[in-house]
């Protein structure tokens, strides 16, 4: 007992799970109506009221809806009371609109946060190349290896036949020749319809369904799952995928580096790092909001690297105080 701290430090994600469950709550009336920039700009206005309420000092350094126009919080945009830690943030008010929009499962509402300057600014260039396990994948796996090498190292360490690997893979054109050599490795693919980050932290888990997450999603996203997968002792690895010369100009600009594979440390810095997730639709990272009788249950994920904490959150809220 003498070596525990005589003030823990405070857990800011359980704070900040706050604004996720009121962005998932509001998009809710838009799951399966088809208007994704409608439950976005709904989640966008929740998430940005609640973070008002928040004790610490915020700025956005990655704010999701950029790259399509879409309702966002935007970078360095200030957030919170402006008292206590100041802190970068990660915001995707909902990660799967298109899921939402068309009622599909893994849309989630998520925050990361870590101390102000660790995480990395990547919002001037939209994508990036991710693969993302457990801590199996320490020392085993790498970015510049080919995918087929990674899968069957992957298994060796794990102790698991090839045929027994999982993959999740966004489903976009540009994965067609990914996936083929995925499957040509023996393995099997999980595609995606939207939600990397969610497939990200599934295959980091030790109970998740997936053994891997390979492919090129939002940098973003990448940034905020690099969060929650130093509180999972996962690996990441990330290199950025600049779709035009402008862009990848406008990344050396702000003195990004390409052709590099970026580790977890270099994406977020230190190990002061929050993620909180709250399910609008059923996944398999949470459950979706629900109507109960006079209640709305919300399902949510508080990971906190400092003390490799995982919380699993189940709240009921009085509908008659959002409806």
């Amino acid at each position: 007992m003498s070596s525990l701290p005589t003030t823990p430090d405070r857990n800011l994600a359980l704070e900040l799970v706050r604004a996720t469950e009121a962005a998932a709550i509001r998009a809710t009336p838009y799951i399966g109506r088809g208007d994704k920039n409608g439950a976005d700009g709904a989640a966008v206005d929740a998430m940005r009221e609640f973070l008002g309420t928040v004790d610490f000092a915020g700025v956005v350094v990655i704010g999701e809806g950029e790259k399509d126009e879409a309702p966002m919080l935007f970078n360095g945009e200030e957030v919170g009371t402006g008292n206590g830690p100041a802190c970068d943030i990660a915001v995707d008010p909902i990660d799967g609109t298109s899921l939402t929009a068309l009622g599909r499962r893994n849309a989630i509402s998520m925050i990361a946060a870590a101390d102000r300057g660790a995480m990395l600014d990547a919002h001037s260039v939209f994508y990036m190349e991710k693969i993302v396990t457990g801590p199996e994948g320490h020392g085993v796996v790498d970015l510049r290896q080919p995918v087929g090498e990674n899968v069957r190292a992957l298994a060796r360490a794990k102790g698991k036949d090839v045929s027994e690997i999982s993959v999740g893979v966004l489903d976009r054109p540009r994965h067609e020749q990914l996936i083929a050599d995925i499957r040509a490795a023996g393995a099997g693919t999980r595609l995606l319809l939207d939600g990397d980050v969610a497939g990200g932290i599934d295959a980091a888990s030790y109970e998740g369904r997936l053994d891997m997450c390979v492919g090129v999603g939002g940098s973003p996203e990448g940034v905020a799952t690099a969060c929650a997968i130093k509180a999972l002792g996962g690996l990441i690895q990330a290199r950025l995928a600049p779709k035009t010369d402008d862009e990848r100009q406008h990344g050396l600009d702000a003195g990004l580096k390409f052709d590099h594979v970026y580790t977890a440390d270099e994406l977020v810095r230190g190990d002061n790092t929050f993620f909180v997730a709250t399910g609008v639709t059923d996944g398999n990272l949470v459950g979706g909001v629900r109507r109960l009788g006079p209640v709305i249950r919300t399902e949510s994920i508080a990971l906190r690297a400092r003390s490799g904490t995982i919380r699993h959150i189940r709240a009921d809220h009085l509908a008659e105080k959002w409806l």
